[in-house]
Parts: structure tokens; C-alpha cells; sequence
């Protein structure tokens, strides 16, 4: 187990947009070879994001520190992505594409979620924020995508989830791809309007959702 020291040092360094020092802890621990990054990863760094995004919710927080903190959560993700066993890397086979729908910026909640499907052994091609259909799409057929997830923040951007279902439908590709929606504004009832296969709540469930529509 890691210290609870070092647990609350790591969600500081993501709320403090410290990124050195989150990179820092990271590397220590996993050079000490002694524990589960992933632990780190789960009781540490993923509570730091997670306060984050409630501090931007509430005004307390803004673009620029938002930015700051994915960057740091970033980094730590691609460290601790890296010390997992390479066995691990598609052992439950699929593809799935990731991207946070145009016109939206907010991709913390995203970047969580990919960091969780890539620990989780899943193959995740991550496209950003403020994506055009269009290129999801693209990105979608060109690495034979299984799962296609989209993230949205705000209410005003949610109708590029209900686009991306029509778009896929008038090019005759829906029945190839799984669809999973999420973002704060996103419901069930949002997925199963617009013709979603699945809603996810947060990263955790995520990755449940994911299991679901690959069997």
C-alpha cells in the first residue's frame, strides 16, 4: 500500500497544477517498484482531477488553471500508462475512439476516462477537444473502431452526439460502431433518444460500459 502521505502529496499536485512535482511522485513510485501504479493512479491522482473539476464547476477554478491540471494529470497518466505491463495492452481486444464533441473544450472529464480505459488494458485513440464529427468518424473507420465515445459539457454541444448517430446512420456505418455518451449535461434518457448504445456516469462506469458493449 502507499503511504496516505503520499496519496493526498499526488491530489495536491493535480489541484495545485503543480506538474513537475506530480510528474515527480510518479516516478518514484513506480521506480520503487514496490506497489500498483495504479494505486496511485486511483486513490491519488484521480482525486486531484476530480477536486479540480468540482472547483471549475463552482467557479472557483478557471480555463487557464483547468488547463494546467489536465496538462499535469496528463503527463502522470502517460508515466504510469507506460509502467504497466505490456501484456496488458489489448487483452480485451477492440478499439475504441475518444473525443470531446466541437465547439466544447472541457475534456477533463474525458481524459479521465481514457486513462481508466488504458489502465484497464483497452486500446484508446484519444482525438481531444472540440472535434468535428466528421473526423471522428474518420478516425472511427480508419483504425476499425469498436466503441466511438463523446464526451459533451455543455447543454449547447450535446446535439454533436445526436449528429454523430445521424451521420453514421446516413453513411451507412452505425451497425459497425458501439456508441457511449457522457459528459455532466448527458442523461440515460439523452443516450437512448438520440439512439446511444450506452451512457456512461464517470470513468468507473465507463469502463464497466465498455466491458458490456464488447461481449
Amino acid at each position: 500500500m502507499i503511504d496516505d502521505k503520499i496519496l493526498e502529496q499526488a491530489k495536491r499536485s493535480i489541484v495545485d497544477q503543480d506538474k513537475d512535482k506530480a510528474v515527480k511522485i510518479a516516478e518514484e513510485i513506480i521506480a520503487k517498484g514496490e506497489v500498483n501504479p495504479m494505486e496511485l493512479m486511483n486513490e491519488g491522482f484521480i482525486p486531484g482531477i476530480n477536486e479540480v473539476g468540482d472547483l471549475f464547476g463552482r467557479g472557483q477554478f478557471f480555463l487557464p488553471e483547468l488547463m494546467q491540471a489536465a496538462n499535469a494529470m496528463k503527463a502522470v497518466t502517460d508515466i504510469i500508462n507506460d509502467a504497466l505491463p505490456k501484456n496488458v495492452e489489448k487483452q480485451h481486444g477492440g478499439a475504441i475512439v475518444m473525443a470531446t464533441v466541437k465547439g466544447d473544450v472541457h475534456d477533463i472529464g474525458k481524459c479521465i476516462v481514457v486513462s481508466l480505459l488504458r489502465a484497464n488494458g483497452f486500446t484508446v485513440h484519444d482525438l481531444g477537444r472540440d472535434i468535428d464529427t466528421e473526423m471522428i468518424i474518420e478516425e472511427a473507420v480508419k483504425v476499425d473502431a469498436d466503441i466511438i465515445g463523446t464526451s459533451a459539457l455543455l447543454t449547447t454541444t450535446m446535439v454533436r452526439q445526436k449528429e454523430l448517430e445521424a451521420e453514421l446512420k446516413e453513411a451507412g456505418i452505425r451497425q459497425r460502431f458501439k456508441t457511449m455518451v457522457g459528459g455532466a449535461p448527458v442523461t440515460t434518457r439523452w443516450a437512448s433518444r438520440i439512439g446511444a448504445d450506452a451512457y456512461a456516469e464517470d470513468a468507473q462506469d465507463a469502463v464497466k460500459k465498455v466491458k458490456e458493449l464488447l461481449k
